[in-house]
């Protein structure tokens, strides 16, 4: 079993990548998961006038996936403690 969690794996995992574009200054990414469970993040700016969409969707999925790498570092450290 391996001891850490890597980026490799995490890719594996994600079976869908959406975005949506909530208001003039928000945007959310929803991450689906091999076993249909959905992982968001969000990215928001403080104008409209400011927003950039390709900007927007960048960091929302980094934010999404950091998420995703903790879940997945809490379900590694459950194993590894025989729970």
């Amino acid at each position: 079993m391996t001891e850490r969690v890597t980026q490799e794996h995490l890719e594996s995992i994600i079976t869908d990548k959406k975005f949506h574009r909530l208001s003039e200054t928000l945007t959310v990414c929803v991450l689906t998961l091999r076993n249909g469970f959905t992982v968001t993040g969000e990215s928001a700016c403080v104008s409209p006038a400011t927003y950039n969409q390709e900007i927007g969707e960048r960091i929302a999925f980094e934010n999404a996936f950091n998420k995703l790498w903790q879940l997945e570092g809490y379900v590694l450290k459950n194993k590894l403690a025989g729970f």
